[in-house]
């Protein structure tokens, strides 16, 4: 988990240096810049899958640590990605880096060209919601039924509190995406929304669509780990304080009725 958040969290610093190089009108010649693009489609592949992985390593911790429930994420996630980087491969293969003179700056532009090509980026994220939506619906189960368990027992304590964390992370991760898949179905829909167009209103678009693809892979992705940690530690010291104090009252030879 460590390598899974070390990786998230920095891999989002090369992605936004890539992004803003795309734009700089010194080195997005056509040959570079369609290296860059390339690299942006990768990455954010390579990305999706460890957040994919992290996703599994807490739900299947959240099913006490089901094989069944493991067994079917696998095979689940493998195949959506399987098939997400197969799409992926032939977009990258198929579409046309354009070179546009803008105010006599030199800038990239992908087209699609081919309509095939864009529903294809259309079907990828359709796959990437459904494995969402699937990993909220399970995750929303177990707690809610391990809540009623608990309230049954009259007990809650430690995994009350280590289920309303795991909660608040992931409801908050899939509402970050829930935005980006909305931005990114306007710009499907929208006949007038298009990688080659430069009004402002798309241009605006794109930018907001990117800083909700940085936040939910970057920033809210590797919170996912770290928020568990950050718990954890606070259970610790608090933890650690309790057995200090025990052992000065020991230590003092105090009577404690």
């Amino acid at each position: 988990m460590t390598v899974m958040y070390l990786g998230v969290r920095y891999i989002g610093m090369i992605y936004a240096v890539i992004c803003i190089l795309v734009y700089v009108p010194t080195i997005s010649v056509t040959d570079i810049g369609h290296v860059l693009i390339d690299a942006i489609e990768y990455i954010n592949g390579v990305a999706n899958i460890m957040l994919g992985v992290i996703m599994i390593v807490r739900l299947y911790v959240m099913y006490q640590k089901s094989r069944r429930v493991l067994t079917f994420l696998v095979v689940v996630f493998l195949a959506i990605r399987i098939a997400i980087g197969v799409m992926i491969a032939i977009m990258v293969s198929r579409f046309v880096v354009e070179e546009h003179v803008l105010y006599g700056n030199y800038e990239c532009a992908v087209d699609f060209g081919e309509r095939s090509l864009r529903v294809l980026d259309y079907i990828a994220w359709m796959l990437l919601t459904a494995w969402e939506v699937l990993t909220l619906f399970l995750a929303v189960w177990v707690a809610v039924k391990h809540l009623r368990e608990l309230r049954q027992r009259s007990s809650g304590g430690f995994i009350t509190d280590c289920f309303t964390v795991l909660m608040k992370t992931h409801v908050v991760y899939f509402a970050n995406f829930v935005a980006l898949a909305c931005i990114e179905s306007i710009g499907y829909l929208s006949p007038k929304m298009s990688a080659s167009s430069y009004s402002t209103e798309t241009q605006a678009y794109s930018g907001f669509s990117e800083i909700l693809m940085l936040t939910q892979m970057f920033i809210l992705g590797p919170r996912l780990v770290l928020s568990i940690r950050e718990y954890h530690a606070e259970l610790v010291t608090h933890s650690d304080a309790a057995t200090a104090m025990t052992s000065i009252d020991f230590q003092e030879r105090v009577c404690v009725n």
